[in-house]
């Protein structure tokens, strides 16, 4: 089993980081090229930029917040947020992205991913699922889109391996339940998810505690642990996220 990999976010809005709870009352959390160059330096496997304004706004990425930040940093580089076409792929990735990450537009126009798998290689693709409780879909999740805003009346779970199978190379599941909210991940979601398909998928969404990281790994399957609040306000250095499940029986990435 690959070892497991972290990842800090960087969520952005007016060339900030920010953070949120739920998706909502955003707080200032510091300067995007700052945070990503000394996670670099603590350890981080990979780095995530989301624009989480973009679709809401009805445009497109900010590529000169992509090209700052990739341009400090040689781990690989996760860009989502208002990217809806080829023509937007190929754009990201130019400005420095390894990967990018998309959701209200993959939900809209199904075929987008398995072109985008096609024409840039499987291992660029990441689907982001946001999802809330709704006990009258099957798996028990709802798909929602808009920055978490709009449910789609689709099982969360069913999409993931609709994903999976038109050539998504990553699943970012995150529960609006538990974004932002540091009380822990949302175990049962990431769950539900990793034990539908077969891609790796990441643990977002509500760390807050050196014991969510193990369980999103044990109990949620997930091979990537993501977080954001955590990491910006220095409640956990990666190291210690690192060492942690180190001493807990884990392989993670040196």
């Amino acid at each position: 089993m690959d070892p497991i990999k972290i990842m800090p976010c960087l969520d952005m809005r007016e060339g900030r980081v920010v953070k949120g709870v739920h998706f909502v009352d955003i707080r200032d959390a510091g300067d995007p090229v700052e945070h990503a160059r000394f996670y670099q330096d603590e350890g981080a496997d990979e780095l995530a930029i989301l624009d989480i304004a973009a679709t809401l706004e009805n445009r497109k990425t900010r590529l000169e917040w992509v090209e700052s930040v990739s341009s400090v940093i040689d781990i690989p580089l996760t860009v989502g947020g208002g990217i809806s076409s080829l023509e937007d792929i190929e754009f990201v990735l130019n400005a420095g992205a390894d990967k990018v990450s998309m959701n209200s537009a993959a939900v809209k126009t199904p075929s987008l991913v398995k072109e985008a798998a096609r024409e840039f290689g499987s291992n660029r693709i990441t689907i982001a699922i946001d999802a809330r409780r709704n006990k009258d879909m099957e798996s028990g999740f709802e798909l929602v889109v808009s920055g978490g805003n709009v449910p789609v009346g689709k099982d969360a779970v069913e999409w993931a391996k609709k994903c999976e199978e038109y050539g998504a190379g990553c699943l970012l599941p995150t529960s609006m339940d538990g974004d932002g909210t540091l009380k822990g991940y949302d175990i049962e979601y990431t769950h539900a998810i990793s034990g539908a398909v077969q891609v790796p998928v990441v643990a977002s969404g509500g760390a807050g505690s050196l014991e969510d990281f193990y369980a999103a790994a044990v109990d949620g399957g997930a091979r990537i642990l993501l977080a954001a609040s955590v990491f910006h306000f220095r409640t956990f250095s990666i190291s210690q996220v690192k060492e942690y499940l180190r001493n807990k029986g884990l392989a993670v990435m040196p």
